[in-house]
């Protein structure tokens, strides 16, 4: 199991391969596939985006609310397939490390060898589980998203498995 620090570093994101354990520490943003959308059409309008994509990490959440002394409710993955149409575009802007389940597709992984990002798994399921491991939270843009909104995360020992590496070698063939 590797302790990551978030951002990753360049040396770090390269040295990871499929199918290594991580654990996950630091600030990442969330986002699904309406925010996706939103930021792409913001590209394509030369608007600016919420927060510098330049070595980000995103979460593919959407979490619940939070019950009264919580700081997040249930902040399990989704399908990750649904961002395939986005987040070529946002690795081409700078986005490196995506957080979701599930496999993704052909033209998803070729981008994400020709950008030297990774993706990381997380287990479906485990919501509640992972809410535990988030230790603030913050609206960064599109509240009216409501879940789906975008949110700054830190997280201390958030758990995933790399899937995709930047070599392109992949979890779900193994």
């Amino acid at each position: 199991m590797r302790n990551l620090l978030l951002p990753l570093s360049e040396s770090v994101r390269l040295s990871l391969r499929a199918g290594d354990e991580v654990t996950l520490s630091g600030d990442l943003y969330t986002g699904r596939d309406a925010a996706h959308k939103l930021m792409v059409q913001a590209l394509e309008k030369g608007e600016p985006l919420p927060f510098p994509l330049n070595g980000e990490t995103i979460y593919y959440t959407g979490p619940t609310p939070a019950k009264p002394g919580q700081i997040i409710g249930s902040c399990g993955p989704t399908s990750s397939y649904r961002m395939d149409p986005y987040s070529p575009i946002l690795m081409k802007h700078g986005l490196k490390v995506m957080i979701g389940k599930g496999p993704r597709s052909e033209a998803f992984r070729r981008s994400l060898v020709e950008n030297r990002a990774v993706y990381l798994d997380v287990t479906g399921g485990i919501g509640a589980l992972l809410s535990q491991r988030v230790k603030a939270m913050e609206l960064i843009a599109y509240p009216w998203l409501e879940s789906e909104a975008i949110y700054r995360l830190r997280i201390e020992n958030f758990p995933a498995i790399v899937a995709y590496d930047s070599a392109g070698n992949d979890v779900f063939t193994f």
